[in-house]
C-alpha cells in the first residue's frame, strides 16, 4: 500500500446553517490543510465545488470541498476525478466517522460506505469502485441511532470541538507523508494514542 495521492476532498454539506457542524468534519479538514500548505480555495463550478492545490512533500495535490449536498457528492468527485485521469487508489476522502471519538482519526484502504451517504455517492460516481483511502475524523455517537440525523448537523460540544480540531492538527501534520505513499508509516503515528501531554498541551 504505497499510492501516492493526487487529490483530497473533504465532505461537509454546503451553506452557512451547516459551517461547523460534525458533518462538516472532513470540509474542516481540507480547508485547514489549504491554509497550513498556503493554498487556496475557489469556487469551481465546472466540478460543484471549490478546489485548490498544494504541495504536500514531492507530490502536486488537488484539494476539492464538494459544494453539493453530502448524498450526491460523487457529482463532484467522479467529474473531477475522470478529468484529470486519478485513479480511486489516489485519492483520500476525509469524512466524520460516528464510530470513534472525538479526536480519534483512522486511515483506512477501501472497504464499504458504512452508511455515510457522502461516501455512498462517491463510491458511485468512481464506477463503483471502493479503492481510495479514507481519512475517518472521529465525531463520537449520540448512543441512540435515530438520534444520528440531528447529532451530525449540529455543532459539537466546545470540549468534543477541541478534540476534534487537535485530530485534525495531527493528521495535517502527517499529510506529506500519505501524500508520498508512506502510509504504514503514517497509519503508525495516528493511530497511536495520545498521551496525556497531547491532550492537555503544553506552554
Amino acid at each position: 500500500m504505497n499510492n501516492r495521492l493526487k487529490l483530497i476532498v473533504g465532505l461537509g454539506n454546503p451553506g452557512a446553517q451547516y459551517a461547523g457542524t460534525r458533518h462538516n468534519a472532513g470540509e474542516d479538514f481540507v480547508e485547514s490543510l489549504a491554509r497550513r500548505f498556503s493554498g487556496e480555495l475557489k469556487p469551481d463550478s465546472k466540478y460543484f465545488g471549490r478546489t485548490g492545490q498544494i504541495q504536500l512533500g514531492s507530490q502536486t495535490v488537488k484539494l476539492l470541498i464538494p459544494e453539493t449536498y453530502m448524498n450526491r457528492s460523487g457529482q463532484s468527485v467522479g467529474p473531477l476525478a475522470g478529468f484529470f485521469k486519478i485513479h480511486p487508489e489516489e485519492i483520500l476522502i476525509a469524512h466524520d466517522e460516528l464510530d470513534l471519538p472525538p479526536g480519534t482519526n483512522r486511515l483506512k484502504f477501501g472497504g464499504g460506505h458504512g452508511g455515510h451517504n457522502g461516501l455512498k455517492s462517491v463510491i458511485a460516481s468512481l464506477g463503483n469502485s471502493r479503492d481510495f483511502y479514507r481519512l475517518r475524523i472521529g465525531i463520537g455517537h449520540p448512543g441512540s441511532a435515530s438520534d444520528v440525523v440531528d447529532y451530525v448537523l449540529r455543532k459539537a460540544s466546545p470540549d468534543d470541538q477541541i478534540a476534534i480540531e487537535r485530530g485534525i492538527d495531527k493528521a495535517i501534520a502527517l499529510a506529506p507523508d500519505f501524500a508520498d505513499g508512506k502510509w504504514e508509516q503514517a497509519m503508525k503515528t495516528l493511530h497511536t494514542k495520545a498521551t496525556p501531554e497531547d491532550q492537555t498541551g503544553s506552554e
